[in-house]
């Protein structure tokens, strides 16, 4: 597995296809984000922003190859053990970028009525919990079930916006409990970050067991 995920950041990497979700990112992060503000509230915008990118880098991660060197990898190593690999290297690039995003505006925010620890696991576990989120939705939007890339784009961006307003989905309980706390103490989002871990290994599993009977 492992030289399955070295593998797959490597086509990401080389590919230079990176560039657009991180700056994508970076954009939502700068916008929403100024130094000095409540950093819980800070910590919510740059973990909601991570849905729709962490959704974008999955979809990349499950459509880069081209379709000989596809059939080469899942002939060698299996083509379940070879998409799982493409999910698990897209949410972990996407968790990557969220952890990098809450530590710098953990370092910047205004920590009053909290401290910077507390602020911190409660920005990482939100950021998890809306990365896996926002994985399962490019899981769902890509290959094997959406073929057609305008309809790919089309299911990323409603799935995302679904996660993010849905009553329910983990996304938003993470979001909300930050941004609910920004002006007093923390409740780090354990249950919303549980809840996004078991619809990520429920989608993965949907989507190895569809295209191991699809493609």
């Amino acid at each position: 597995m492992t030289a399955l995920l070295r593998y797959h950041s490597a086509l990401f990497l080389r590919s230079q296809r990176w560039l657009a979700p991180l700056l994508l990112y970076a954009a939502l992060v700068a916008v929403g984000v100024r130094p000095g503000d409540p950093v819980l509230g800070s910590l919510g915008i740059a973990a909601a922003g991570l849905v729709p990118v962490s959704a974008w880098t999955v979809r990349i991660f499950l459509t880069q190859e081209p379709a000989a060197a596809r059939a080469v990898v899942a002939a060698a190593a299996g083509r379940s053990r070879a998409h799982l690999a493409a999910l698990l290297a897209g949410a972990g690039w996407a968790v990557l970028a969220g952890a990098a995003a809450a530590c710098a505006v953990t370092a910047t925010g205004g920590l009053a009525g909290t401290s910077g620890p507390a602020a911190l696991l409660a920005g990482l576990l939100a950021t998890t919990a809306c990365a896996l989120t926002g994985g399962a939705v490019g899981a769902l939007a890509a290959r094997p079930f959406v073929r057609a890339p305008g309809w790919s784009v089309a299911a990323l961006l409603l799935g995302s916006l679904a996660a993010l307003v849905t009553t329910g989905s983990p996304a938003k309980h993470a979001v909300t409990a930050l941004v609910a706390d920004g002006g007093g103490g923390v409740r780090p989002p354990w249950a919303a970050c549980a809840a996004a871990l078991l619809l990520a290994a429920v989608t993965a599993t949907a989507s190895r067991r569809a295209g191991a009977r699809l493609e």
